[in-house]
């Protein structure tokens, strides 16, 4: 075959492709386009060949059984086509397979030229992807289990604005991955090629016994439980399970739901660096990922009914650049503490992201006693407003809910007020961020206070929008504690619970009314 033409934007600036696919490629100074690691096609054909292998299986206990027992089993199988036929288009199928697999490798390479990280691909249509690296949000290293088994690794972009991976590079070897993001993330630093990746010094370590306990303790597996005894009673009474069939898809979804969470965020560790937290997890499939603190839009503190007595909570938060479509892929890209102390949350990984921020000490305004028609159940834990440098909300009976923005990070800011609201001379106000698991929205305020609280948080953005310096990786703006620096220790309680009077007094003279203005239980 021969060596496919390169495109005309690409060419310029780059050398001559080589032809080995040098399982680690070292682009250090050098615009050389390279190739993915060689194993790459029978990667990305392992599934065919899992498949065809599994139900060759099948077919070949069953015709052993056949002969040795006599139950009359053929070659023909179940009634259904002789298995030398499904043999055949197995064959047929791993060799378009593997065809195809060599094609993709064979047709794409990548460089680095100046700024710039350019991917060629395509077979029959060639694309050429440009992504600079000034707009990286973050680079990961992602090992699927088929990946860990062959020792490769899959390198995958974040840049802002992407609502997907962009150019994700799969497979490269491990070293040759790792050696290509600390190129990247130098690059984009503005530092030298040639700068290795700067040290980690570790903060959080989850327990393997903690992480199960709170996903036995989680809502999901809750409601699994409740679910699984009320169709147990019911076919006790009835003495039919025939009813329980449209249950079980329900059932193995939230089983599966369930386990995902411990599999997910198995040997879950963060560490620290000059360039963000670096969180490192997977029990099947591994990721290293890295939280600038500078690009962290907003968290989300919550704590399940059944995590309070233990004091545990966790932390969920909406990164610029990461895009998560559905519920699986938040919960790889989103998680900054799956399960831990309140205190750990609190004083290791919050103040790192939010800087100078202290949860137990927030200055919140709770919602009028009318809110408690929209929502009878849990409208007393309803508060929010503007304290220190973010806007916090609260909210939550069964699963409370603490929810933090820095004042420079809305996208936009809205206040909404239906019809019910309305007749109530209620309002909620929103403060829109980046793509995530992460929402802000303050519920069912006083209509005037809702106006009062949304002014007063717009001069704040403005005023903090000027002060803020440009997120730049490596440069957080947050000096690293010292090896022996002893950590500052709060009672952080508060935050998720009820404010004392003497805090809403405070809150609402922060925000120009008066404490004779806000109705209380």
């Amino acid at each position: 075959m021969t060596e496919p033409a390169a495109l005309p934007d690409v060419a310029a600036g780059f050398g001559a492709g080589v032809e080995s696919g040098d399982p680690r490629p070292d682009l250090t100074g050098s615009t050389e386009m390279r190739r993915l690691h060689p194993l790459t096609p029978l990667l990305k054909s392992w599934f065919v060949v899992a498949a065809g292998i599994g139900y060759l299986w099948t077919q070949l206990t069953g015709l052993v059984e056949g002969q040795l027992f006599g139950s009359g089993f053929s070659d023909a199988g179940d009634g259904g086509a002789p298995i030398s036929i499904w043999a055949a288009l197995f064959v047929a199928a791993l060799v378009g397979a593997l065809a195809y697999g060599y094609l993709y490798w064979r047709f794409t390479r990548y460089g680095i030229v100046g700024n710039v990280l350019q991917v060629q691909t395509g077979v029959l249509f060639r694309q050429s992807r440009q992504v600079k690296l000034d707009r990286l949000q973050a680079v990961d290293v992602v090992r699927p289990l088929i990946a860990r088994i062959a020792g490769l690794a899959e390198l995958r972009l974040e840049v802002a604005g992407g609502g997907s991976s962009e150019a994700p590079l799969a497979y490269l070897s491990l070293p040759g991955a790792r050696q290509l993001r600390a190129e990247l993330l130098a690059r984009a630093a503005g530092l030298d090629a040639a700068t290795p990746e700067a040290p980690e010094r570790p903060l959080v370590r989850v327990p393997t016994g903690q992480l199960a306990l709170g996903s036995v303790l989680s809502g999901t597996t809750l409601a699994l439980v409740v679910v699984g005894i009320g169709l147990a009673a019911a076919a006790a009474i009835t003495g039919t399970t025939a009813f329980l069939v449209p249950f079980i898809p329900a059932l193995l979804g939230l089983a599966v739901a369930a386990v995902r969470q411990f599999v997910t965020n198995y040997g879950f560790t963060v560490a620290e660096a000059p360039d963000g937290l670096r969180i490192k997890k997977g029990l099947l499939d591994t990721r290293a990922q890295t939280v600038p603190p500078g690009r962290v839009q907003a968290v989300r503190v919550s704590q399940p009914l059944l995590w309070r007595p233990l004091d545990l909570v966790r932390l969920d938060v909406n990164v610029a650049g990461y895009a998560a479509d559905n519920e699986a892929e938040s919960e790889k890209t989103s998680v900054l503490l799956p399960v831990g102390r309140r205190a750990v949350a609190y004083d290791l990984l919050l103040t790192r992201v939010l800087p100078g921020v202290r949860a137990g000490e927030l200055e919140l305004v709770p919602a009028p006693a009318r809110a408690g028609r929209l929502r009878p159940v849990g409208w007393r834990y309803l508060a929010a407003g503007a304290s220190g440098s973010v806007f916090a909300t609260r909210e939550g009976w069964v699963r409370r809910q603490l929810v933090l923005m820095p004042h420079a990070k809305p996208q936009s800011m809205r206040i909404t007020q239906g019809p019910l609201q309305r007749r109530l001379r209620l309002a909620s106000v929103g403060l829109d961020t980046t793509k995530g698991p992460v929402s802000v929205l303050a519920l069912h305020r006083d209509a005037g206070a809702a106006r009062a609280m949304l002014d007063h948080e717009v001069s704040l953005e403005r005023d903090a929008r000027i002060a803020a310096a440009p997120d730049r990786w490596e440069t957080s703006g947050r000096r690293s504690p010292g090896p022996r620096e002893p950590l500052r220790q709060t009672d952080p309680a508060d935050a998720l619970d009820e404010p004392a009077e003497a805090t809403q007094t405070a809150a609402v003279e922060q925000l120009g009314g008066s404490p004779g203005g806000v109705e209380r239980a």
